[in-house]
């Protein structure tokens, strides 16, 4: 939308109460102001390059309304699509041409009103419409997890269909993806690679938070030729903040529920060669059984390591296999050594006591482990060992501004001229 002066308006304006002696409601007298008659039709006045008839526009082809005939001026454009998004767009200083600044959304409906004024200053208008042709290449998203009830700590997840590697198109792509919690809480998106983002909150998401994740990039140009494709809106809800904290040094296992402890529980974790990773992960799901056999993991059938094992009460904290599960055959270590291949063992009664209590998106931590420390992002959620200064710098919008700043207050507290 742009706006160029009324210079002769506003000195009318100025005679007026100076002759008159009246406040602003003289300038709005209908005998003395040109403004305040009814605009006049401008269709003589005004041309623009949109297409004839029923076809459709190029987005990839910048709009132009031009003042034709010398017979008046362009004063302002408003083009705006059928989401109610605004097209940008600059009007030169003689009124005579204006021009979209950004691209056109595609296969989308779009409604031009142009306002112009004649020679003695009356005002006219044209409304103009036209629908932008469907793209031919576009990214779609899926956002992650399902929808349902989760844990604090269950990062939202985007999937995009093709891979976007420069930086101007992951801004595009990253500033039209939003997530929305209630409770309000500081958050950004992580580009994990070229086709993956995560976002999570610098901390935990709050208690009984509802979640919101939504795309605005359908239609919106994302580089040359290509755009933004559909994606699904996402919902999810959270439940009690549940901490499960071990100490492989101390073995055992603190359970909170909102800050408060409600359990402590005698664990084996791994010991020397398979120590357990050390670090936050999150739950990423339960089994009633699972089959565990050692090679799965890399330990051949006939060596002193070698296992098959039924397991119950299995939830999972790793995509590689590492779950807090019943062991029953290692009672005996429990709360004194570390004895399993990597997992965190306990009795069967306390691993169906943990079964029960905790959902996918819990929170799992491993201190005191002579194991190495949870990888981010290739085994699951490890997106909280990660901190939140190096996590906004995985941001395209966020990885120049200091803590607290968003791009809106950036602007607000540096403003250009």
């Amino acid at each position: 939308m742009s706006h160029a002066p009324r210079t002769r308006t506003v000195l009318s304006c100025t005679v007026l109460v100076i002759a008159l002696g009246a406040g602003a409601g003289a300038c709005g007298h209908s005998g003395s102001n040109p403004l305040s008659a009814k605009p006049y039709d401008a269709a003589g006045q005004v041309a623009y390059n949109g297409p004839a008839g029923s076809a459709k526009a190029d987005p990839d082809r910048p709009l132009e309304i031009t003042a034709r005939g010398g017979r008046g001026r362009i004063t302002d454009v408003t083009a705006a699509d059928a989401a109610g998004r605004y097209l940008a767009g600059e009007l030169d200083g003689d009124g005579n041409r204006w021009h979209s600044t950004t691209p056109l959304i595609a296969g989308t409906h779009y409604t031009v009103v142009v306002s112009t004024e004649d020679s003695d200053g009356a005002p006219g208008r044209r409304t103009l419409t036209f629908d932008t042709a469907l793209p031919k290449d576009v990214v779609k998203v899926e956002f992650g997890p399902d929808a349902g009830k989760y844990g604090v700590g269950q990062p939202i997840t985007a999937e995009l269909s093709k891979p976007i590697k420069d930086k101007a198109a992951r801004a595009v792509v990253e500033r039209a993806l939003k997530v929305e919690s209630t409770p309000s809480v500081e958050g950004a998106w992580y580009w994990v690679d070229d086709k993956t983002l995560h976002y999570r909150p610098k901390e935990y998401w709050p208690t009984r938070a509802t979640i919101k994740a939504t795309s605005r990039l359908e239609g919106v140009k994302i580089a040359d030729k290509l755009y933004g494709g559909p994606a699904q809106p996402l919902k999810i809800t959270t439940g009690d903040r549940i901490e499960a904290i071990t100490d492989a040094s101390s073995h055992y296992m603190t359970v909170k529920r909102n800050g408060e402890v409600i359990n402590t529980i005698p664990v084996t974790t791994g010991k020397p060669g398979f120590s357990t990773r050390n670090g936050v992960k999150v739950v990423l799901g339960k089994q009633y059984f699972v089959r565990m056999r050692g090679e799965t993991v890399g330990i051949s059938s006939g060596s002193a390591d070698a296992y098959d094992l039924p397991v119950y009460y299995a939830t999972r904290v790793t995509w590689s296999g590492e779950y807090v599960h019943a062991a029953p055959w290692s009672v005996g270590s429990q709360g004194a050594e570390n004895v399993s291949h990597g997992c965190t063992g306990m009795s069967t009664g306390n691993a169906a006591w943990f079964y029960e209590t905790v959902t996918e998106g819990d929170i799992v931590k491993v201190v005191n482990s002579i194991g190495e420390d949870m990888t981010p992002f290739d085994n699951g959620f490890g997106d909280w060992n990660v901190d939140w200064d190096k996590w906004r710098k995985g941001s395209v919008l966020q990885a120049d501004l200091k803590a607290g700043h968003s791009k809106l207050n950036s602007a607000r507290l540096r403003p250009q001229v």
